[in-house]
């Protein structure tokens, strides 16, 4: 999921390098809530580990 938050924001900075003004607002969107979501995944993958007991590797 980082990697495609990791694409849009390349594709983001490509269109705003070329002038697409709207094509790089709708891409850096959509890269800013899948980074997020990653977040929001890493946070849950991290409380629910703790909660098992296993340490950190």
């Amino acid at each position: 999921m980082l990697s495609w938050a990791l694409t849009f924001l390349i594709i983001a900075l490509v269109a705003a390098a070329l002038g697409f003004t709207g094509i790089a607002g709708a891409a850096s969107s959509i890269a800013q809530i899948l980074f997020v979501i990653f977040l929001i995944l890493f946070v849950v993958a991290m409380i629910a580990r703790a909660v098992r007991g296993r340490p950190p590797v």
